[in-house]
This record gives C-alpha cells, sequence and structure tokens, in this order.
C-alpha cells in the first residue's frame, strides 16, 4: 500500500484550506511493459500547481499533480534500473508508475539523473525545469546587457534567485523585489544582487525607484499587483519584460483575467517606450534548449557561480500544509518536501 494526496470533492476556494486536500491509500501498481514503479523522494511545490487544482486539471480522487524527483524501483522500461534516480511527474504520492500510458504534461519528460552533477534535489530545482524558466526568461527573452538594469520579483524564490544571478553573469545591474527582511538580506548579502526592495514596505515604490537610479531595462515579473505597480513607471526605453507569474493574482476570482488587467495597466507606457512584454511558458523552451541549459547550469553551479537556496520540509503528511505556506510567501527559497529517504545525503 502507498499514500497519495488528492482534492477533496468539494468546490475548490480561492486559496488552500485545511479540508481542501484528503489523503488516500491504494495498492502499489505493477509496471507494464515500457513502465517503471518509483518511490518519490521529493515533491515539488510550486505556485502553478494551484493553477492546475483552480482549472480543474486535477481532479479529486486522483493524486495532486507535482514534478518529483523519484528512484527506480521495478523497470520494465528500456534504460532504466532499480535504483536510477530520476526526474518525474508522481504528485503527491509516495509511489507512481512513469512511463508508456502514463499521464504527465507532455514536455516534462522523465529523465535519469547523475548525482555527481548536483544535489538530486536540484533537479526539480536549478538544474531543472525552474533553472530553464530562468535561463529562457531572463537570458533568451530579457537578454540583459553589461550595465543595464533588471528587476526581478520574488527574487529570493525558486526562478527568481536564479534569474537575478544569470542577468549579474550578463554584467547587469541587479535589483530584487523580495518580502521578510532575512529574503531582502539574502538576495543581496548572499546572491550578489546590488540592491533589494521589500514589498512589505509601505514605500516600496520609492524604495524600488531609488534603487533604480537609471531606470529598468529588463523585468522579470513573478508577482503583479502592487509589484508590478511600482516597477511600470521605472521602464526605459526598449525595455524588455518577461511575465512568468502572477502568483498575487492566483486567489482571483474564476474568470477574471489578471494579465489582460495588466497589459490594459501598462499600455501606455509599454506603446509610449516601447516595451516588449513576452509571456513564459516553460514548455516552448525545453526541446530546444533544455540540455544546454542544464549542462551550463550545472557548471554554473558547480563553479560556485550560480548560488541557489532550498526550503525543504519534511514528512509525507506535511505536503498540503508546506504547499499553502508556499502560496502564501512562507517559504525561504526553492520549496520541497521530502517524502522518502535520500540515500545520496
Amino acid at each position: 500500500m502507498y499514500r497519495y494526496w488528492t482534492l477533496a470533492d468539494k468546490p475548490v476556494p480561492p486559496w488552500p484550506e485545511p479540508d481542501t486536500f484528503e489523503v488516500r491509500e491504494a495498492e502499489l501498481p505493477k509496471p507494464a511493459e515500457g513502465q517503471a514503479l518509483t518511490r518519490t523522494i521529493y515533491v515539488s511545490l510550486d505556485p502553478y500547481q494551484w493553477g492546475y487544482k483552480r482549472r480543474g486539471v486535477d481532479k479529486p480522487g486522483l493524486p495532486c499533480h507535482a514534478r518529483t524527483v523519484a528512484q527506480v524501483v521495478e523497470s520494465r522500461m528500456a534504460g532504466y534500473a532499480p535504483g536510477d534516480f530520476v526526474f518525474n511527474t508522481n504528485g503527491w504520492a509516495e509511489y507512481a508508475l512513469m512511463g508508456e500510458g502514463v499521464p504527465r504534461p507532455g514536455y516534462m519528460v522523465p529523465r535519469k539523473l547523475d548525482p555527481g552533477l548536483g544535489r538530486i534535489s536540484y533537479a526539480v530545482g536549478v538544474l531543472g525545469m525552474l533553472g530553464l524558466t530562468a535561463y529562457a526568461g531572463m537570458l533568451l527573452l530579457g537578454d540583459p546587457k553589461p550595465g543595464e538594469t533588471a528587476v526581478v520579483s520574488a527574487a529570493s524564490g525558486g526562478v527568481g534567485q536564479i534569474a537575478g544571478q544569470l542577468a549579474r553573469l550578463r554584467g547587469a545591474r541587479v535589483v530584487g523585489i523580495a518580502g521578510r527582511e532575512e529574503k531582502v538580506r539574502f538576495v543581496t548579502d548572499e546572491l550578489g544582487f546590488d540592491a533589494c526592495a521589500s514589498h512589505l514596505d509601505p514605500q516600496m515604490a520609492q524604495a524600488l525607484r531609488a534603487a533604480c537610479p537609471d531606470g529598468v531595462d529588463v523585468y522579470f515579473e513573478n508577482v503583479g499587483g502592487a509589484v508590478f505597480e511600482a516597477v511600470l513607471p521605472l521602464f526605459n526605453e526598449g525595455a524588455r519584460m518577461t511575465i512568468c507569474g502572477l502568483i498575487a493574482h492566483y486567489g482571483d476570482a474564476p474568470g477574471h483575467d489578471a494579465r489582460a488587467e495588466l497589459m490594459r495597466r501598462g499600455d501606455p507606457i509599454f506603446k509610449a517606450r516601447h516595451v516588449t512584454v513576452r509571456d513564459l511558458f516553460v514548455g516552448d523552451w525545453v526541446a530546444e534548449h533544455q540540455d544546454e541549459c542544464l549542462r551550463r547550469m550545472a557548471e554554473w553551479v558547480a563553479a560556485g557561480q550560480i548560488k541557489y537556496l532550498e526550503d525543504i520540509r519534511h514528512g509525507f503528511e506535511t505536503v498540503p500544509s508546506a504547499f499553502a505556506e508556499m502560496l502564501r510567501g512562507g517559504n525561504f527559497g526553492k520549496m520541497l518536501v521530502q517524502v522518502g529517504e535520500d540515500p545520496t545525503r
């Protein structure tokens, strides 16, 4: 038997509540030809998962979706053997199948992990799709130049911390926006950003303006809301904005188009200053850029040029509460839950 978390059979609220999820048990599945049974070690908790639940992608009775790091237990899948560590999508479950016929988002392709390249938990972070998200959104879309100013919201989060450091590697001046004072200090003292403003500061807009005396050339958007409003008047001529996420709006009423509202609000400045706004969906970049990104990211991490903070919680029982805390900004670094033994640590 194994356990998994699923949505309760009731309307999904704007934000998670204690009774939004329930735990269930099931028999361990047997892998068919082309499949492998894997034991979950780490469950990645990311804001986009709440969108899956509110839009009905996740169904009551089935395991909640999540990217995971797991270990192969039994394999009938070519190229995978018991003991191998893998990136896959077991979701909020202690065990799951991967391979032929197992539903997953098309671009979340299982892959074998090499513990020699970095912590296996990094496969759902800096050495995985979060790394690719930051790489595509900052380097390929934002394209910061030496001496330009790049601003990153949610700067201490799983994607933001990478995006800002990539801009710094390009020679840009990097300004973060974070929350609690310890996060602000981490962004400047540990990640090497040139400045960081707190969105909890009632004078955030003024603080951000002071931190960007030459305006903003690149903006990596993870939040929206008041944070976007503070950045908007600072855009320079020809600035580039990448929309990665709008976490401030994930609890909005169904049907509210937060991106359309952001574009409506920003349109006069976007047009007057020729600001380029691009949406970022990581799945668009997997086929052509993931291998190169992961190779370069592993080199940067090994050399200490990219630092990465994880917020690891422990215990299968903690997954829903940790997820709710992450959505409220209570995490400090990339949030994940260790639900099984990690033999590499």
